[in-house]
């Protein structure tokens, strides 16, 4: 059985229409996220708040293969060690510190750009002893686990003791937390 010219070009115009319409659906969504709205996650020497991901608090975002979020660091803090197939991009935005990538250490500062390589099994420290630091980072990750490719290794995990008693504004200290269960 032989399709058609009309058949075929029908057939496109319905996908061509699909498509017009999801990227209306897209370009629908909101695309600010008030950080103040979304929670830190983590501590006590590290914290994590996923500013945009492709589905932000159970709701789509415009945004499909990029991850976004907010990384804090208490005074003399570090973070877990791990790997992953993604690179990443930090934008430090406050204090100074480094990183150790395959066992080099890279330092940086407010205002410094930082590149972690795919693959690279890296940490990062920040070296104040004073206070805290923090970064914005961007990676492709949500188009790496479209594409299966999710290896990521964590080789060391965060401390679970605090430097410091120290955390980011708007996140109640844990010993608080637990008092209020």
């Amino acid at each position: 059985m032989e399709t058609s010219w009309e058949e075929l070009t029908e057939s496109r115009r319905e996908t061509y229409q699909r498509l017009a319409d999801e990227l209306a659906v897209l370009k629908a969504l909101p695309r600010v996220v008030k950080s103040r709205d979304v929670p830190i996650l983590g501590g006590p020497q590290f914290w994590l708040q996923y500013v945009m991901m492709p589905s932000h608090g159970g709701r789509p975002t415009p945004l499909k293969s990029l991850a976004t979020f907010i990384e804090y660091y208490a005074p003399g803090a570090r973070s877990q060690k791990h790997g992953h197939q993604n690179e990443a991009v930090f934008y430090i935005l406050e204090g100074r510190g480094y990183e150790i990538h395959d066992g080099e250490r890279i330092d940086w500062e407010a205002g410094d750009i930082v590149m972690v390589p795919a693959g690279t099994v890296h940490q990062h420290f920040n070296a104040d002893p004073d206070r805290p630091a923090k970064a914005l980072v961007i990676n492709p990750k949500p188009l790496y686990l479209f594409l299966n490719l999710i290896q990521q290794r964590q080789v060391e995990t965060a401390p679970r003791e605090p430097t410091v008693a120290w955390h980011p504004p708007g996140v109640q200290p844990a010993r608080e937390r637990v008092a209020k269960r």
